[in-house]
């Protein structure tokens, strides 16, 4: 089990929240598959996955998108995913 804090930030502020929660074990392979869902329910586009962003995210419990990271044009300044240690 797992949990997954999910924010959108513009000019400082939370625009939006969710807590991704899943019953599974957590596997990096399926990490896109975890953000699109977030997205979906964030109703938001579904950013580029880097190599960068995994490591970011194994190392500090905690990876930040860009709007350089979208493929479409968004109106907020990031989105941050964070692990919920449990």
């Amino acid at each position: 089990m797992f949990k997954i804090w999910a924010r959108i930030e513009k000019e400082h502020k939370i625009v939006k929240q969710i807590t991704y929660e899943s019953d599974r074990k957590f596997a990096w392979g399926e990490f896109f598959n975890y953000l699109a869902d977030i997205c979906e329910e964030l109703d938001c586009a579904t950013p580029i996955l880097l190599k960068t962003h995994i490591f970011s995210y194994a190392k500090f419990n905690r990876v930040r998108f860009l709007p350089r990271d979208f493929a479409e044009t968004v109106n907020f300044d990031y989105l941050v995913l964070e692990n919920i240690v449990l």
